[in-house]
């Protein structure tokens, strides 16, 4: 009775199948992965930390991403921060058992595009990831900024979007610098909501390291299928 409610008066379908009714119905939810994987970028960007992803870009996900972030549909937060708290929690497996707190750092826009869209939509599901996490252990998020405009990634190459990205990013948070003073007591993650050729993270890592913060490793919701490999094992970062 609820979807057909919303049938009527919103006009609204599933992300996934199009049913008539919630944005993503009780069926493709539940079809939505439950583990992350290793999501390696081809090429790999040298020195990359190991990058998670929950589910390939595709599909229903890519709806809920692309709705997320660029067409204002926020509901979707909900269930995209689960994919990245999954993420999350299968990169940092190896310090679950450590009482540090785990650092998640938002992977920043360009500038302008929060502006655009209303809200910073990558700070928003690492937000809601945190809160997911908090009952497990301590969780901090901190931002980066980004110090140079970079062109939008749309059309690049791997090696064209690490050119573009090379040198955007500095760190200029109170908190990550107190870190960085005493980086043994804290586990850093980078997040993202796709990963594609691992540029973005990798100048994301590159900002963190030039303030003495390594990353443990990088998370994100999604990472895009490379041609001819598979997804557990070969996907991306934006």
């Amino acid at each position: 009775m609820l979807d057909a409610a919303l049938d009527l008066f919103l006009g609204t379908r599933c992300v996934g199948c199009d049913a008539p009714g919630r944005m993503l119905c009780p069926g493709c939810r539940a079809a939505l992965s439950r583990h992350a994987a290793p999501a390696w970028p081809t090429p790999v960007p040298d020195g990359l930390v190991t990058p998670w992803a929950t589910e390939s870009y595709d599909g229903a996900v890519r709806a809920l991403v692309v709705g997320h972030k660029d067409r204002g549909q926020w509901g979707h937060r909900r269930v995209l921060g689960d994919l990245l708290a999954e993420a999350v929690r299968a990169a940092s497996a190896d310090v679950r058992a450590d009482t540090a707190p785990l650092v998640l750092v938002p992977v920043p826009s360009r500038p302008g595009a929060g502006r655009q869209r209303g809200y910073e939509a990558t700070a928003a599901l690492v937000r809601e990831a945190a809160r997911r996490l908090r009952g497990e252990r301590t969780v901090l998020v901190a931002p980066l900024v980004v110090s140079r405009g970079a062109a939008d990634q749309a059309g690049l190459d791997a090696r064209g979007r690490a050119a573009n990205v090379h040198g955007s990013m500095h760190c200029p948070s109170v908190a990550l610098a107190r870190l960085a003073r005493r980086s043994a007591h804290a586990h850093v993650v980078v997040c993202d909501d796709v990963l594609t050729t691992g540029a973005t993270a990798r100048e994301a890592q590159r900002a963190l390291e030039a303030v003495g913060l390594r990353p443990l490793a990088v998370a994100a919701v999604a990472a895009t299928r490379r041609r001819g490999s598979r997804a557990t094992s070969s996907s991306p970062d934006r």
